[in-house]
């Protein structure tokens, strides 16, 4: 079973970079980077990041193989609470050009 991950403030993360990056090396955490609450990053073991990688390349060989296969749904985790924390903005994009609150 995968321990959860700690999750910690961006500002907190800058702070602390040095400890946080020597507790995922070493100690095999997982640290989620936060902002207004919201997971942006994630800090974790050159292990993990590989392991993903080469799932990502597997599944992209099995749909290369297959060109009649439809991409498979994410089944959701249990606890799962990732999702997109931001959305990206045209340059210019309009509106007042202030930085007054966003309607998203």
């Amino acid at each position: 079973m995968v321990a959860m991950a700690q999750e910690i403030p961006v500002t907190q993360a800058r702070a602390e970079f040095a400890d946080l990056v020597n507790q995922v090396a070493y100690g095999g955490e997982r640290i989620v980077v936060t902002r207004h609450g919201k997971p942006i990053a994630a800090l974790v073991p050159a292990a993990d990041l590989e392991r993903l990688e080469q799932a990502d390349a597997g599944a992209l060989i099995r749909l290369a193989g297959d060109p009649t296969s439809q991409p498979a749904q994410p089944q959701p985790v249990e606890g799962q609470r990732f999702g997109i924390a931001a959305h990206h903005r045209q340059p210019g994009g309009g509106g007042s050009g202030g930085r007054g609150p966003q309607a998203w």
